[in-house]
């Protein structure tokens, strides 16, 4: 069967009017019934299901030198960015240091601070956070 133009934009009409006659029919039907209690019960846990683990690979560094932060996420899908933050005054800062995550769920991040001391980091993705971990920066 040969495939036209003019039969594919036919193809795309007739899919889009379906997809919106089943939505219209779906709303109708949720407006008439109450909403289940469950929706929200299965929204939290698959909230909770998100995590995000971090490791650094040393726990001192001099200021400016690169480390490697890794670890290992569950429930974020693969290419999402994970983000390191750092605690500044009382408050968490997102650093400008951020990485994929990759099919198998992992990710690896290259870092340098310069801020003295010992730094407070932990890595987010949306709402989700690791556990704080510590570098001291000599």
């Amino acid at each position: 069967m040969i495939v036209t133009k003019r039969h594919s934009l036919r193809i795309a009409a007739v899919g889009a009017l379906s997809a919106a006659s089943v939505a219209m029919a779906g709303t109708a039907a949720m407006a008439a019934t109450p909403a289940a209690p469950t929706a929200s019960v299965a929204q939290k846990a698959a909230a909770t299901t998100a995590g995000i683990t971090a490791k650094p690979s040393v726990n001192s560094v001099k200021a400016w030198q690169q480390f490697r932060v890794t670890g290992k996420t569950t429930g974020l899908k693969a290419g999402s960015k994970v983000t390191l933050q750092q605690k500044q005054r009382g408050k968490w800062v997102t650093l400008p240091a951020s990485a994929p995550v990759t099919r198998t769920g992992t990710y690896s991040l290259g870092v340098k601070l310069g801020l003295k001391g010992k730094n407070d980091l932990r890595m987010v993705s949306g709402h989700t956070a690791s556990s704080v971990f510590n570098v001291t920066v000599r």
